[in-house]
C-alpha cells in the first residue's frame, strides 16, 4: 500500500471516527453540552497521557509557540463545546457540515495570525463557503433551529482557529501527540466546574456513551494525525469530507433524521469548494492574494 493510500485509508477511519463521536453525544439525551464535551476531552486526555509516558513525547515548545499551544486550545474548546450544542439539537449531517467549514476559515486565520499570504482563489473560496452554510442554517425568524445553526457554525470557524494555531504550534516544535494532551488537559480542567454547575447524573447506558464519545474522539485525533504524516493535506484532506456522508447514514438510520433540499445543496456548494481548495478542480485563477 503506498503512503497516499495509507493516509486515505486513516482520513476515512478519522472521518468515521468523529462521526461516531458525534453520534455517540447525541445518544446521551438530555445531559448539558459542558458534562458531555468534559466526558470527550477526559478520556481522551488519559489515552493521550498513556501515550505520552510509554513512547517517551518530550514536552517541549518555544516561547514563539506556547501562544499558539494555547490559541489551540482555547479556540479547539470553543469550538468542541458549539460543536456538541450544535449536534445535539439539529440534524448530524448538518452540525457536521457546519464544523467542517474549519479548513477554510483556517486559511483566513493562518493569513492573520501566521502572516501566511492568501490568494484570490482561497478568499473566493472563504467566502464561497460562508455562502453555502447560509443555505444549511437557513437564516430566517421562522427556522426554529436557527440558533443551534449558529452556534454550529460558529463551532466551525473556532476550529478553523484551532486548526491554524496547531499549525503554528508544530511549526514552533511542538510534538503533535503533546498538542493534543495540551489540549485534553486544558479543557478538561476548564470544563469541569461548568460541567460540575449543570451536572446531570448518568444512566449506566449515558455513561457508556460518554465513555465512547471520548474513545472514539481520540481515535479520530490519533487518525487524522497519522493520516497526514503520509501524504500532503492536498492530497487527501478532501476524503474528510466522507464524515459527512457517515453522519447522514447515522442520522437517518438511528435518529430518522432526513437534511432538506437547502442543506444538500449546502452540501454540494462546500464540497465543490473543497475540490477547487484542494487543488482537483482548477478555476483558472493562480495570481493574486488578499
Amino acid at each position: 500500500m503506498s503512503d497516499r493510500s495509507k493516509g486515505i485509508l486513516f482520513v476515512l477511519l478519522a472521518a468515521l471516527s468523529f462521526a461516531l463521536m458525534t453520534a455517540c453525544v447525541r445518544l446521551a439525551g438530555e445531559i448539558s453540552t459542558f458534562e458531555k464535551a468534559f466526558f470527550r476531552n477526559f478520556v481522551a486526555m488519559l489515552i493521550t497521557g498513556t501515550i505520552l509516558l510509554r513512547q517517551h513525547v518530550p514536552i517541549k515548545c518555544n516561547r514563539e509557540g506556547r501562544r499558539f499551544l494555547l490559541g489551540r486550545a482555547i479556540f479547539g474548546t470553543l469550538g468542541l463545546i458549539c460543536n456538541f450544542y450544535a449536534v445535539s439539537r439539529i440534524n448530524l449531517a448538518d452540525a457536521n457540515m457546519l464544523n467542517k467549514m474549519s479548513p477554510f476559515f483556517a486559511v483566513l486565520f493562518s493569513a492573520l495570525l501566521l502572516k501566511e499570504k492568501m490568494s484570490l482563489k482561497q478568499l473566493l473560496v472563504v467566502l464561497g463557503a460562508f455562502g453555502g452554510s447560509l443555505l444549511i442554517i437557513k437564516p430566517s425568524p421562522a427556522n426554529l433551529q436557527l440558533l443551534p445553526s449558529l452556534v454550529g457554525a460558529a463551532g466551525g470557524i473556532a476550529a478553523g482557529a484551532a486548526y491554524a494555531c496547531l499549525r503554528g504550534a508544530t511549526t514552533h516544535g511542538a510534538p503533535r501527540t503533546f498538542v493534543i494532551f495540551f489540549f485534553s488537559v486544558f479543557s478538561s480542567l476548564t470544563l469541569l466546574p461548568l460541567a460540575l454547575m449543570n451536572f446531570t447524573m448518568p444512566s449506566p447506558m449515558q455513561l457508556l456513551w460518554l465513555l465512547l464519545c471520548g474513545v472514539f474522539g481520540a481515535c479520530g485525533q490519533f487518525s487524522i494525525t497519522a493520516a497526514y504524516t503520509f501524504a500532503p493535506a492536498r492530497e487527501i484532506s478532501v476524503y474528510d469530507y466522507s464524515q459527512i456522508v457517515f453522519s447522514a447514514l447515522m442520522g437517518f438510520l438511528i435518529f430518522d433524521q432526513i437534511p432538506d433540499a437547502l442543506s444538500f445543496l449546502g452540501y454540494g456548494i462546500l464540497l465543490l469548494l473543497v475540490l477547487i481548495h484542494s487543488g482537483h478542480i482548477n478555476i483558472g485563477i493562480k495570481k493574486g492574494t488578499a
